[in-house]
């Protein structure tokens, strides 16, 4: 592309708030800003200040609403004239929108009525997150189908991975197979990292001979934490062998419940809650000293975690059927296992176990999961390229953009 075009990301949610597709703007925002005008369409977070003068982009924020019963704020962007009069005196040639409620549907108005391409990214399985707060699968279904409309609208939709995909298409009903588009990292291997281990070693008493299991994010019941400290209760028990740490790494609602199991289990002196880590080389330590990422999550999609320990090669054991599983091949670059405690912890010995096997896995997983953020921007800008080719060919423009 000759001319240097002008993207815009819209998103109904956005820093300080912080969440995986928060992450995944934010880094394509960056990656892109090095060769395009980047704008992100997002909604200040009610009641906390933010100084997007920080961030190498530009930000046009909407006003939003604190709703008391979620952690999120509700976008209220029709009722800001003076964002929608900067969005108006705005001309964008793509609109990607990350969301498809109350911004992202505003960029969709936006690219119909200005003729930019109109690009949609799938981040998560919204039927779940119907389900869990409507309560009622005929509502969520209903919701369901008019979130697709939206996609459906956009000249062309990315998926996280390649279930994520078939979900919409199969199971949502959208018009096609989207293109997947894997998340990836800004994290980097570790290249000198012995005093740092050490440092985690002395910290939690992790002897010699411990394997060292990892869990890293919201400390929610979504996440299946609770179903970790099930497991490993389970493997003390029938592999008394197998000499353990587990450390869980972030905050949450449910970290009040997830230390009183724990203690519950008799594994207080196995499972400790780290806390929160933004450090991003201390964050890299932990999945360098950890021997098995631990993810049974069902609800999350494509999670940058996953990838972000595949950095350090450690392999994840996921969860059968679930979607944030993928993006990997079992028994290749990762581990997948049956849906119940007793299963995940046999699949837990049985790794421990295999020491070739998991030698293997380890490095495959850097190899095939572990991506840049750079090599994703490289791959979405060539698409977007494409696309603006064909609208100038089809409008039989001049070729700006050829």
């Amino acid at each position: 592309m000759s001319k240097k075009v002008t993207i815009g990301f819209f998103i109904d949610t956005y820093f300080p708030m912080v969440d995986g597709v928060i992450m995944v703007v934010d880094n394509y925002a960056r990656e892109l800003s090095k060769r395009a005008n980047v704008i992100v369409f997002a909604p200040y977070v009610a009641g906390q200040r933010c100084d997007d003068s920080i961030y190498p982009y530009k930000i046009v924020r909407c006003r939003s609403l604190k709703l008391h019963v979620l952690d999120y704020s509700l976008p209220i962007p029709r009722f800001d004239k003076q964002f929608l009069r900067e969005l108006e005196k705005t001309k964008l040639d793509i609109v990607h929108i990350h969301s498809p409620f109350m911004v992202g549907k505003l960029g969709v108005e936006y690219a119909k009525k200005c003729g930019a391409i109109l690009i949609g990214t799938m981040h998560s399985q919204i039927k779940k997150d119907f389900l869990r707060a409507v309560k009622s699968s005929r509502i969520a279904d209903y919701l369901t189908r008019k979130t697709v409309d939206v996609y459906d609208a956009c000249d062309k939709c990315f998926a996280v991975n390649g279930e994520v995909a078939r979900i919409f298409r199969d199971d949502y009903g959208y018009k096609t197979l989207p293109d997947v588009i894997n998340n990836a990292t800004d994290m980097m291997p570790l290249s000198d990292y012995s005093e740092l281990l050490n440092e985690i070693d002395l910290k939690f008493d992790i002897a010699e001979d411990d394997k060292v299991f990892l869990f890293v994010g919201r400390l929610n019941a979504l996440k299946n934490i609770f179903f970790i400290v099930d497991s490993l209760k389970i493997l003390r028990e029938r592999y008394p062998d197998i000499s353990f740490k587990m450390l869980f790494v972030g905050t949450g609602q449910d970290e009040k419940e997830l230390r009183r199991r724990i203690w519950e289990k008799g594994l207080n002196n196995r499972v400790f809650l780290v806390g929160k880590i933004t450090d991003r080389i201390e964050l890299a330590s932990y999945y360098k000293r950890a021997d098995l990422f631990l993810f049974p999550s069902l609800y999350d999609a494509s999670s940058l975690v996953q990838i972000e320990a595949a950095c350090q090669c450690t392999p994840t054991l996921f969860l059968e059927n679930s979607a944030t599983s993928g993006t990997i091949t079992a028994n290749v670059n990762g581990f997948i296992a049956p849906n119940d405690p007793t299963s995940y912890a046999d699949a837990i010995a049985k790794i421990i176990y295999n020491k070739s096997l998991y030698k293997t896995v380890s490095r495959n997983c850097q190899r095939d999961i572990y991506k840049t953020w750079s090599d994703v921007a490289d791959l979405v800008y060539t698409k977007y390229g494409e696309m603006l080719r064909c609208k100038c060919s089809s409008e039989k423009n001049n070729g700006d953009y050829i």
